[in-house]
């Protein structure tokens, strides 16, 4: 489902070349479970957005259900994205404008779902938000909050999740609360889950563990 090909990232200012990642190789299966761990300035977060298309590498390829991201127009690979992919940030990234259930139907609205509504509802009941549907951001907790994130990843059914340190934002039993939810909602639908995480006994919980130690998979 995933295939990480050769890659490499530089970036270059007035002081010279700075490597990033250099030679990434490594593949997942349909659902398989997998932690990309390292240090803080590992290459960790860049090369999760590789993966989802939103960084460019230096070289190299990712090929996602077989089709190579980098072999796409920016459109194009944001068209693969709406369809096959779900996102969950520390930050939420919740849309403060919009209720929860707003934010939930949202990618289903832009995938020209007639049942956004109805679907969007019965995934916030999934992670126990049924009573918070018309809640704005503002007035969630940050469990709460990503729990609604959870949902809007999920209610799509993505062919891939990728999670970029899910639980930083929480306290540690609200976080081990989230990730439970996170694992049973992957387990149900059978996605493939890529996990940046600092945490050791979080990545432990993955079928793999990827280190990243000065821009190398070690």
């Amino acid at each position: 489902m995933v295939e990480v090909v050769g890659i490499g990232k530089n970036v270059t200012d007035s002081t010279g070349t700075l490597t990033i990642l250099r030679d990434i190789d490594f593949s997942l299966s349909r659902g398989q479970t997998a932690a990309i761990v390292g240090a803080s300035g590992s290459g960790k977060s860049t090369l999760l957005s590789i993966i989802a298309g939103l960084d460019t590498p230096t070289q190299g390829t990712v090929r996602l259900d077989g089709q190579d991201l980098f072999a796409l127009t920016e459109d194009q690979r944001a068209s693969l994205r709406a369809e096959k992919v779900g996102f969950v940030f520390q930050s939420f990234q919740l849309m403060g404008n919009l209720t929860a259930l707003e934010n939930v139907m949202l990618p289903l609205e832009l995938a020209g779902r007639r049942d956004a509504r109805a679907t969007a509802t019965d995934m916030l009941e999934r992670v126990g938000l049924g009573a918070r549907l018309g809640h704005y951001p503002r007035v969630l907790s940050g469990g709460e909050q990503q729990r609604v994130a959870l949902a809007r990843a999920f209610v799509v059914k993505p062919a891939v999740l990728l999670a970029d340190e899910p639980t930083g934002s929480l306290d540690f039993a609200t976080g081990a609360n989230i990730m439970a939810l996170m694992f049973e909602l992957n387990r149900e639908q059978g996605t493939t889950l890529v996990l940046v995480t600092h945490d050791r006994a979080l990545a432990q919980q993955c079928e793999r563990t990827l280190t990243i130690e000065a821009g190398r998979l070690v």
